[in-house]
């Protein structure tokens, strides 16, 4: 048995067809049949049921490619301690972010950490909130920036910012040129746009807006905050947005900001898979993280 059987296994488990395993595998079909087909007979079991049009697991094969995972994950964090004793000449990292914190803050972090760390390669994964820590608590990511509450109690986490929510109106709002913070029961019959479901920003939009006992009307909805900004700067309607977005110009469409009362905040996390290996890399990437956000947060 050897290890790439059992990465071919997973790749076709995850792809259920053989054509689409082999060209993410980047080998011949007939040569990832051959492969599988050679593993089952050295194993004595059917790991896939095939037909005409669709490959299924067994369960002696959803048995096998669990175990597979957790072996090929073994393997890759054996590979970060080899490199880490060759004192960080070279690697690769695996970054998982929000698509807010990917356009707030790794902008800033990932050329500082690579002025430093030229021979790190660093891959950058964004995806949802709710996808990302799946991702992290299955090993895809090294570490993963996150903001609290944390679905997966299988992950665990540093702080790295206490970040303001504000308010996003128009210019010419009634609520544009208020001196004093917001409450959001003002904000009752006003339209909203927000975060689309998935995004960790909109829970925490109906979370306030929960807590002062109104229900939004959310009338747009983006997965990307920019959209959500020129959206409202539009006249579109209003949304809560972190801190460090407001300090950006996106566009010659800019909306009001404002504090809201109370000041609240959502706490951005650095978090990975409990018991997980945290290389060297990772761990100087966490670093110059804390570092570059004391100087922009």
């Amino acid at each position: 048995m050897e290890l790439r059987q059992l990465q071919y296994a997973i790749q076709i488990a995850i792809e259920r067809n053989f054509s689409r395993a082999a060209e993410k595998l980047h080998i011949a079909q007939p040569s990832l049949s051959q492969q599988l087909s050679k593993l089952e007979k050295e194993i004595g079991v059917l790991l896939f049921q095939r037909s005409t049009n669709s490959v299924e697991l067994t369960h002696a094969g959803s048995l096998f490619v669990e175990k597979s995972q957790k072996i090929l994950d073994m393997v890759e964090q054996l590979k970060k301690e080899m490199e880490d004793i060759s004192q960080m000449k070279k690697g690769r990292l695996v970054v998982g972010s929000m698509p807010i914190t990917g356009s707030t803050i790794l902008p800033f972090v990932v050329p500082v950490f690579q002025a430093a760390y030229p021979d790190i390669e660093i891959t950058l994964v964004e995806e949802t909130s709710s996808n990302l820590e799946t991702l992290t608590m299955n090993g895809q990511t090294d570490i993963s920036l996150l903001s609290l509450p944390l679905r997966e109690d299988s992950l665990v986490y540093e702080t790295l910012l206490e970040e303001e929510i504000v308010l996003a109106v128009p210019p010419l709002h009634r609520l544009a040129a208020s001196k004093e913070p917001i409450r959001i029961e003002q904000l009752e019959k006003e339209a909203f746009i927000a975060l689309k479901k998935g995004q960790g920003f909109r829970k925490l939009t109906l979370d306030l807006c929960q807590k002062a006992g109104i229900t939004p009307n959310i009338v747009f909805e983006s997965s990307n905050m920019e959209t959500v900004q020129s959206l409202v700067a539009a006249g579109m309607g209003i949304g809560f947005v972190p801190y460090l977005i407001s300090k950006r110009s996106f566009s010659e469409l800019s909306p009001i900001h404002l504090p809201l009362e109370g000041r609240p905040t959502r706490t951005l996390v650095i978090a990975y898979r409990k018991g997980r290996y945290i290389s060297k890399a990772a761990e100087a990437f966490v670093s110059t993280m804390k570092e570059v956000m004391r100087t922009i947060g």
